[in-house]
């Protein structure tokens, strides 16, 4: 039997022509800071990407280019939550500690703590507040002001659909249907309007492990977006490739009426779950990069990157992983050893532009793994050697980047 987590290797003439007359219309600018010689910038989906991040080629790697037009690999940490500070067994710790202000705690706590663990990025912040088959929540969005008070480059979630394989609650959305380009039109509106102008912006991502022919235990009931036996026909795979272009164009044209400076990093597949090609070559000529979740074993992760990076023809960003162990009580540990391995992993991949651990910053009592406690108190062994890895990366990408030019 073919693993779960392959993708359809069936390869369409007419998909890759779809794709390429779409992608003609993505724009090229000059090249980067350095030697013009060495640097090559790619083809995005931004039309105004002048001081925002932006993609480049040097030598035989892809880089994410920051405004100033340095090379940045995006070591990033993922589910930010400040509610974890309320839990009442420990008092008000957020009013005791930051005077009950969010973005104090941002500026005095989270910020310092990622720096001096060797972050350079916020990935996605959102976590686990309910974890069930009935019910699975996740927190709020921050504001482009919370995002600045950490002082990092971030990611932005924005929440266009909700057909998340963990989704418990919500029917399968209607993408051809006006109300859902009016939702599309007024998230944007919502969030890319206030954050267009922002340096410290990334890129935006959209759902999180879309369920486009896969289902997970808390929405079998609801079955994916597409029966994926409708793939064994080429009037299927059609209706397939046809369904995801109409849903990247939507969301795609909503960010870039408000937006048309900041990469779209786009959907965070599942790379455990399957996935259809068509899919992925629909959404090429809309996204900017091929964004991942994947937490399998990291030999695994490396082979999958490697085919996704190949076969579609796209820088990819390992959005969402790390290892766990876990615990006598239930909960859950970072694995440093699997961190070490991942991260070497996807820097030796050339499309790769960063890794993100599935952190969290706190432990709550949903997700049960975190690098402080839920008092503030640090996992220090397991912080010390995160903060090793981080810092023997940067050091690696500071080689990578010099020896290219």
């Amino acid at each position: 039997m073919e693993r779960q987590a392959q993708i359809d290797r069936r390869r369409f003439g007419w998909i890759a022509g779809a794709a390429a007359l779409a992608a003609a219309a993505r724009t090229r600018g000059e090249a980067p800071a350095g030697d013009p010689a060495a640097w090559r910038w790619l083809d995005t989906t931004q039309t105004e990407p002048e001081g925002a991040f932006r993609l480049a080629r040097r030598g035989d790697r892809t880089w994410l280019v920051t405004p100033d037009g340095a090379p940045f690999f995006s070591v990033g940490m993922n589910h930010i939550d400040p509610a974890t500070l309320r839990y009442p067994e420990h008092g008000d710790l957020l009013g005791e500690r930051y005077g009950g202000d969010v973005q104090r705690w941002l500026r005095e706590r989270v910020g310092p703590d990622l720096r001096e663990w060797g972050f350079n990025s916020i990935g996605n912040t959102v976590e686990m507040a309910s974890n069930g088959a009935t019910n699975h929540k996740q927190s709020r969005y921050f504001t482009r002001a919370e995002y600045n008070a950490i002082g990092l480059p971030y990611c932005h979630q924005l929440p266009f659909a909700e057909f998340h394989h963990w989704d418990a609650q919500n029917r399968k959305p209607d993408f051809f249907a006006p109300e859902f380009a009016d939702w599309c039109d007024y998230v944007a509106r919502e969030y890319c309007s206030s954050m267009a102008d922002d340096p410290d912006l990334i890129g935006y991502f959209y759902v999180d492990c879309p369920s486009w022919v896969h289902t997970h235990p808390h929405s079998r009931w609801r079955g994916p977006l597409f029966d994926p036996a409708r793939l064994a026909s080429d009037e299927g795979r059609r209706e397939l490739f046809d369904l995801a272009t109409q849903y990247y164009r939507v969301t795609h044209d909503a960010v870039r009426r408000y937006d048309p400076h900041h990469l779209i990093l786009g959907d965070r597949y599942e790379g455990r779950g399957r996935m259809a090609e068509e899919v992925l070559q629909a959404a090429k000529p809309y996204v900017d990069v091929l964004s991942f979740q994947n937490f399998g074993e990291p030999d695994q992760i490396r082979d999958d990157l490697d085919e996704w990076a190949g076969r579609i023809g796209m820088p990819v960003l390992l959005a969402d992983s790390g290892g766990k162990h876990v615990l006598e009580d239930g909960s859950h540990r970072h694995d440093t050893e699997a961190y070490r391995r991942i991260m070497d992993l996807t820097l030796a991949n050339p499309e790769c532009v960063g890794f993100h651990l599935c952190g969290a910053y706190m432990k709550n009592r949903i997700r049960r793994k975190g690098l402080l406690y839920e008092d503030e108190t640090p996992d220090q062994p397991v912080i010390d050697a995160i903060t090793r890895v981080n810092r023997e990366a940067a050091e690696r990408v500071d080689r990578m980047a010099s020896e290219s030019t």
